[in-house]
């Protein structure tokens, strides 16, 4: 069988050059959204612009700049943009600057403010039977993944495969998507010294708590399997089990398929801003230090093409000891993503390239 052709990633480093202008990252990054015929792919349409706009003390998310200059852009093709995130969002987003008078463009929770706007897509993959995809997504006539890429504790990378199996969809999806790695809790008293650090990460109320005999307690209706409590916990007390990797990343990939599906050929472009590299998701309501110097901006159609570049121009040569986290450390692993999380990132590109959603074979076609 022959060889695919490679997709084309476009990229646009954050090395600057000369002192001037047009050799700045901003500039370069209108560059880059020139490269696509964006007349064609969003001109006369509502195109959602689907980032993650991260919480409480979080300040790495994508800059108000590179997102007022996106919004431009599509309403210089004809398009009508708007930004998109998660239901409960807009108080973040207002914090971050991510409001209408700054963007150009109105701010929209995905699933309405209630978290109930949405329409259900059959999945059929181990225990997800369906998913509720974010109502404002569906609606949409296209849309760009403008995504953060950064680590992530559960799949090791978090870019335009979880901005969209997390952030597009609604209800109770995002946690019996996490189920799928497995769903044993488990605490060990004797190792817990009750710093009560667990219930400070957890981002779902009533999940987990101490009770008046400081024993902990966890409900697993509420629970979104997010492992927050797992990651954070100084004394390693908490695990939830992971045992099915392979399956979680696997139902994120299908669950993308069913986004992407709702939209017509050539009228999603991907786009993950290489900045501000941090080794958790923006979702934690804190950041820490870059742990690598800022990169770039990656863009492609292709979303497996995307992902694989974004992971390969993160390189564990470029690692900044000083930047990780007291409580982490370097474990065994080829890339960065894997010796700090103990997940290979690649897993989920693997997942989406084998289901049909792209190819993991790419050309890098640099911006002046």
């Amino acid at each position: 069988m022959a060889e695919k052709t490679p997709s084309t990633v476009c990229f646009a480093s954050s090395k600057v050059k000369e002192l001037r202008r047009d050799a700045t990252l901003p500039a370069k990054f209108e560059r880059l959204l020139e490269m696509y015929p964006l007349k064609d792919m969003f001109g006369n349409r509502r195109v959602a612009i689907k980032m993650h706009v991260g919480g409480d003390l979080g300040y790495t998310t994508i800059h108000p700049l590179f997102v007022r200059i996106l919004v431009q852009t599509i309403k210089n093709a004809g398009g009508k943009p708007f930004i998109t995130d998660g239901s409960g969002s807009q108080q973040n987003a207002v914090a971050r600057g991510y409001t209408e008078e700054v963007l150009g463009a109105p701010f929209v929770e995905a699933a309405g403010i209630a978290n109930q706007y949405s329409y259900e897509r059959e999945i059929k993959y181990q225990t997800l039977d369906a998913v509720d995809l974010c109502g404002n997504i569906v609606d949409a006539d296209a849309m760009v993944v403008f995504s953060h890429g950064k680590g992530h504790g559960h799949c090791g990378f978090g870019g335009a495969i979880k901005n969209i199996a997390m952030g597009c969809v609604a209800k109770d999806s995002r946690g019996k998507i996490h189920r799928l790695q497995g769903e044993k809790f488990t605490w060990d008293a004797d190792k817990c010294n009750h710093c009560h650090t667990c219930v400070d990460n957890c981002p779902s109320s009533g999940a987990i708590w101490f009770d008046e005999d400081d024993i902990l307690k966890w409900n697993d209706h509420n629970c979104r399997y997010c492992r927050h409590c797992d990651l954070a916990c100084p004394e390693h007390a908490i695990h939830l089990s992971t045992e099915g990797i392979e399956h979680f990343q696997t139902g994120m990939a299908l669950t993308t398929q069913k986004v992407l599906e709702t939209f017509a050929e050539n009228t999603v472009l991907f786009v993950t801003m290489l900045l501000n590299i941090t080794p958790y998701c923006d979702c934690w309501g804190f950041s820490t230090p870059a742990l690598v110097p800022d990169i770039g901006i990656a863009a492609s159609t292709d979303i497996v093409a995307v992902e694989q570049a974004s992971l390969d121009l993160i390189r564990f040569e470029d690692f900044i000891p000083s930047a990780l986290p007291a409580p982490l450390s370097l474990g065994e692993g080829s890339h960065l993503f894997e010796r700090i999380h103990g997940k290979d990132p690649y897993l989920q590109v693997a997942c989406a390239e084998r289901i049909g959603l792209g190819s993991r074979n790419y050309t890098l076609e640099a911006v002046d």
